[in-house]
């Protein structure tokens, strides 16, 4: 899908461009121009961002081409903006996936370049439409919306992480089996593949609220700076949320060896029940005695009665010894 609009010096808000209004738009240095290419052939792409805005080759290579972690390349007259949304789905390998971004900013247009739809993205088209404040502040102003959208739909996903965390916490105590390991390893997994994120991005906010670009106004600095500082903050919770996994799988383990401990304790107690009830009935039980006498009174009832006693006293009477040596 391949969208556009253009806010000229007029006021006028002009949505889906011709290829050549494109063009058009480009060469004038009036207004604002948004080109928003989704799910595109990069074939489809190419000619576009390298004869109609005339971007280094490398640059659209990096664009459409590759896959990066958020950066930042300044090409003097425009600026090439890798950014990442995120959205927690609860899963996959690491139940968080990120959405790549490209902006090339320049200094009357915007092009933004993504392999899937963003919500953030279509938030902020559907914005400009409703309301053209939002475009006419310049070029580097809608990138700051852009910035900001995709900084807010992390809080949401490391919400869902938070919430999913005391999910298993819950499930801990009540014998969920082998999913807790796993889902904690999931979690795991999702929160070191958000800090890889969140750690570039935090980097190319202070980049654009430094002013070191030429494309960037002064005036716009402060609205950079203030999603550096969301994202200082995300990745501070993100780090508490990485401790708190770490905690919840050495409760896990715990909770297992304890298990393990009372099975144990359950088998030991049992065979030294049936120690000495093993030792009377072995001993008893020998057929390499020879008899020098008549033993018919070790055969008759009360013997028989005696040692029925004696097989139930017995273990009666250690378990009542353990419980007062508290190991019970």
């Amino acid at each position: 899908m391949i969208r556009s609009l253009h806010y000229g010096k007029d006021g006028a808000l002009r949505v889906g461009l011709t290829l050549e209004a494109i063009a058009a738009a480009r060469q004038s240095a009036d207004g604002l121009l948004w080109l928003d290419l989704c799910d595109e052939p990069p074939a489809q792409c190419e000619p576009i961002l390298r004869d109609v805005f005339g971007f280094h080759p490398l640059a659209v290579d990096d664009a459409l081409a590759e896959s990066h972690h958020p950066k930042i390349d300044d090409w003097g007259d425009y600026l090439l903006v890798v950014l990442h949304g995120v959205v927690f789905d609860g899963q996959g390998e690491s139940q968080v996936h990120t959405q790549e971004l490209d902006v090339f900013l320049g200094r009357s247009y915007v092009i933004t370049y993504r392999t899937e739809p963003i919500a953030a993205v279509d938030r902020v088209w559907a914005l400009c439409q409703r309301d053209v404040r939002h475009i006419q502040h310049g070029p580097d102003h809608l990138l700051y919306k852009l910035a900001d959208e995709l900084v807010a739909d992390y809080m949401p996903a490391v919400e869902a992480i938070d919430e999913a965390i005391d999910r298993i916490e819950d499930d801990l105590f009540d014998g969920a089996g082998t999913a807790v390991p796993e889902n904690i390893f999931r979690l795991k997994r999702g929160l070191l593949h958000l800090r890889r994120i969140i750690a570039p991005q935090r980097e190319v906010l202070n980049k654009l609220s430094r002013g070191d670009f030429p494309v960037i106004l002064d005036d716009d600095r402060v609205f950079f700076r203030d999603v550096y500082d969301h994202l200082v903050r995300l990745y501070d919770i993100t780090e508490s949320l990485r401790d708190l996994v770490a905690s919840v799988l050495d409760s896990y383990l715990s909770v297992v060896n304890n298990r393990m401990n009372d099975v144990m304790k359950t088998l030991t107690v049992i065979a030294t029940l049936f120690m000495p009830l093993s030792f009377l009935v072995g001993f008893f039980g020998m057929n390499f005695f020879q008899p020098v006498t008549a033993l018919d009174a070790w055969t008759d009832l009360p013997v028989f009665i005696l040692t029925l006693l004696i097989l139930i006293v017995v273990p009666a009477s250690m378990i009542v010894w353990m419980r007062r040596r508290r190991w019970l």
